[in-house]
C-alpha cells in the first residue's frame, strides 16, 4: 500500500485543461477544480454559498487526453486521485510547498448535465519483434501449421 492520501472532489473546473506533453512524449494535463461548500440559512429561507476551495490537480497519459478533449471552463467534475504535496524554491531561495492532487479518474457530474460517453480506440502497438518469432504475442493472422510426418489428422507426440 502506497502512503498517498486517498480524495474525492465535485466541483467546477476553473479554466480549460492544459495539454502538455513531458520531454519524452508523455501527455500531461493540468487542471483547477473550485469546490464550493452551500448551506441554506433558515433565517433567510435561501441558500448561501462558502468560502471556495481551489485544487490544482495533475492527470497524466490517456486520462490527460481525454481530459483536455472532453472538459472545458465551468464543466462540473468528480476527480478521484491522490494527494500529495509539490515543493520548489524560489529564486531567492525561498521553500515553498502546496498541494496538489493527482487524478486517477476523472468524471463529469451529472447533477446539473447529461453526458453522451465514446470510448476512445485503443492505439496498435508497433510490432517490437520479427513476425517469425515463435515466442511473439499473438497477431490477428494465425501463423500456418509446422509440416509434420505423423499421418493426416494426427497430433505430433509432444
Amino acid at each position: 500500500m502506497r502512503n498517498d492520501i486517498p480524495l474525492t472532489v465535485i466541483g467546477n473546473l476553473v479554466e480549460d485543461p492544459e495539454l502538455r506533453f513531458t520531454p519524452n512524449g508523455v501527455p500531461v494535463a493540468r487542471f483547477t477544480v473550485a469546490s464550493t461548500p452551500r448551506t441554506f440559512d433558515r433565517e433567510a429561507d435561501a441558500w448561501r454559498d462558502g468560502e471556495p476551495t481551489f485544487l490544482d490537480c495533475t492527470a497524466w497519459r490517456q486520462l490527460a487526453e481525454n481530459l483536455a478533449a472532453s472538459a472545458r471552463k465551468g464543466a462540473r467534475l468528480v476527480v478521484a486521485g491522490r494527494l500529495r504535496t509539490e515543493r520548489w524554491e524560489t529564486p531567492e531561495g525561498e521553500k515553498r510547498s502546496k498541494m496538489v492532487m493527482e487524478a486517477d479518474e476523472v468524471a463529469a457530474s451529472m447533477t446539473f448535465a447529461t453526458v453522451a460517453i465514446t470510448r476512445t480506440p485503443r492505439a496498435v502497438p508497433p510490432q517490437a519483434t520479427a513476425p517469425d518469432d515463435p515466442w511473439a504475442t499473438a497477431s490477428p493472422t494465425r501463423p500456418a501449421p509446422p509440416a509434420t510426418d505423423a499421418p493426416h489428422g494426427q497430433e505430433p507426440p509432444f
